[in-house]
């Protein structure tokens, strides 16, 4: 039956004319990250300025900021999945946007820490209802044989998001001396527009429901013995709890380590900023393609991948000059993060247990998503109580190397109960 009715479900939504639904889907699901990298990296390079503005005394305060939005991000991730299965994917998708967009009002508007970080708090819940229903839209949308560079096309969303924050408000804020808040009104219309765009593209209706419960149904849940009894699932959560924790301490501080430590000015604190995420996008198509052609090895990419990271990580910061810091950044970003998150991904899913597989995953999110709740706040602190954010950088590679070396012993022996 369920065979039948997504066979009735794409034919439905195939269309008689014009673009076919599971391209507009992959278009729609680009811009929607394309809008939430915008939201929160445009911030970053200008936290200086709201500091002064508003009168913050402290980098671990502004780390706050970061560390609050990802924290109610981090909390929605199973929560919006569960109602998203039980309500519908778009009854979720759209008022979670709006929210989202008034999260972002709120902070255009705010006087003070409190008002940023309670407009930080509603963008971060807005925001956590997007990955769960995007990717199950568009898992189901997207024809098999084209789901993989589909879904590389929807997660370079990102990268051109982080480059429209970084640079942007560099450049207007910085290079122009425009006021911050203007920046962040028109990222609520923005978001605002996606959200409109969801109600008109998305087509989920009862044909639809019926597919998701009869996915429900086909599923049993997945116990603690299956998201925590493999020790290879556990090395899972810790190495990708470790790859985001530099990811994000990257994201949250770099443009203000550029500016007061580096010499950085104007749009090139945005442009240099901006390098890790264009240059992920090669790597991730290049190194997943790589672990799909060696199946067996995907663990000794991961771990290389690692490795390198950790290596231009520190060679970022070690430097002196700095071209060749842009150069260590541009590899940062092609060997980091994102080149390791759909082989991580992948192998997730070959070790997953049948029962449980999507709270699994969930699960796998959850992990490497609550190190962005730590990384800012961190990283501010140790700002504050040395004076640079170079200790913060290392603490990022150490955390790494940790995650490393669990992978890798997790990895030597397979367990003798195979799920």
């Amino acid at each position: 039956m369920e065979n039948r009715l997504q066979a009735e479900m794409q034919d439905g939504l195939q269309g008689k004319k014009g673009m076919e639904y599971w391209k507009k889907i992959v278009i729609l699901f680009c811009l929607g990250w394309t809008v939430i990298w915008t939201y929160r990296t445009i911030l970053n390079p200008i936290l200086p300025e709201i500091k002064g503005q508003l009168g913050i005394t402290s980098d671990a305060s502004m780390g706050l900021i970061a560390s609050v939005f990802f924290l109610c991000y981090t909390s929605m991730q199973i929560p919006s999945g569960f109602l998203a299965d039980k309500f519908g994917r778009k009854v979720i998708l759209i008022p979670g946007f709006i929210l989202f967009a008034f999260g972002a009002l709120t902070v255009g508007f705010a006087p003070s820490l409190l008002f940023l970080l309670i407009g930080s708090a509603f963008a971060g819940l807005g925001q956590g209802t997007y990955y769960g229903p995007a990717y199950s839209i568009s898992s189901l949308a997207i024809p098999s044989e084209k789901r993989g560079f589909s879904t590389a096309i929807i997660n370079s969303g990102s990268a051109l998001g982080m480059g429209i924050g970084f640079i942007g408000s560099s450049y207007l804020v910085k290079g122009l001396g425009f006021s911050w808040r203007p920046l962040l009104f028109i990222t609520s219309g923005l978001i605002l527009l996606m959200a409109f765009a969801f109600t008109k593209v998305i087509k989920e209706g009862k044909r639809q429901n019926q597919v998701v419960n009869a996915e429900k149904g086909s599923q049993d849940k997945a116990s603690f013995k299956t998201l925590f009894g493999d020790v290879r699932m556990l090395g899972a959560y810790v190495l990708y709890f470790a790859t985001c924790y530099g990811y994000y301490m990257i994201v949250t501080w770099l443009p203000s380590y550029l500016q007061l430590e580096r010499g950085f000015k104007g749009v090139a604190i945005g442009f240099a900023s901006s390098l890790v995420a264009f240059a992920a996008v090669p790597g991730a198509l290049l190194f997943s393609k790589v672990a799909d052609k060696f199946k067996n090895k995907k663990i000794t990419v991961v771990l290389i991948l690692e490795l390198i990271a950790a290596a231009t990580l520190f060679l970022t910061v070690a430097v002196q000059n700095n071209s060749l810091l842009l150069v260590f950044l541009v590899l940062y970003g092609f060997f980091g993060k994102l080149a390791v998150d759909p082989i991580l991904i992948s192998y997730v899913a070959d070790i997953a247990p049948k029962k449980g597989y999507s709270t699994t995953l969930g699960f796998f999110n959850f992990f490497g998503m609550m190190s962005s709740v730590v990384a800012p706040f961190v990283t501010g602190m140790i700002s504050d109580a040395t004076g640079s954010k170079i200790l913060g950088f290392y603490v990022a590679i150490i955390i790494i190397l940790i995650g490393t070396g669990v992978m890798f012993l997790t990895n030597l022996r397979k367990p003798s109960v195979q799920h």
